[in-house]
């Protein structure tokens, strides 16, 4: 399982990096490697607010379909595109190209308060 050090982490498997005032949000590689291969992703409206661990969309893949979370509550302000023809993006780089969504935290503490890699690292081994 990679990481990414950078990163802060949900116990539902998405990750959180702060690029100036916003975040930008996927899922981990530990999740990207249990769903397989991913043929869909449903992305949020651009402007849309979510509450701290609300669904903002789904991730198909040829096993499953899953809701995907947003870690800490805000507005989206960007979606990653590339996703709708690309969606093995998220297989192929989860913490690079295979990026979701870019978010306003209304809280940028909110960050801190995520997991640690390796406090993660732990709850990703137990599934």
């Amino acid at each position: 399982m990679k990481l990414d050090e950078r990163c802060r982490y949900a116990k539902t498997h998405e990750w959180a990096r702060r690029e100036g005032n916003e975040l930008v949000i996927g899922i981990s590689d530990h999740a990207q490697h249990s769903l397989g291969d991913i043929v869909f992703v449903d992305l949020p409206k651009v402007g849309a607010s979510f509450g701290a661990g609300a669904a903002f969309g789904v991730v198909e893949s040829v096993k499953a379909a899953s809701d995907i979370y947003v870690p800490v509550a805000g507005k989206i302000t960007a979606v990653n595109s590339q996703l709708q023809d690309s969606p093995d993006l998220i297989n192929k780089a989860p913490y690079g190209d295979g990026w979701i969504v870019r978010l306003a935290p209304e809280d940028p503490s909110a960050f801190d308060r995520l997991l640690s890699p390796a406090d993660y690292e732990k709850i990703a081994a137990e599934d």
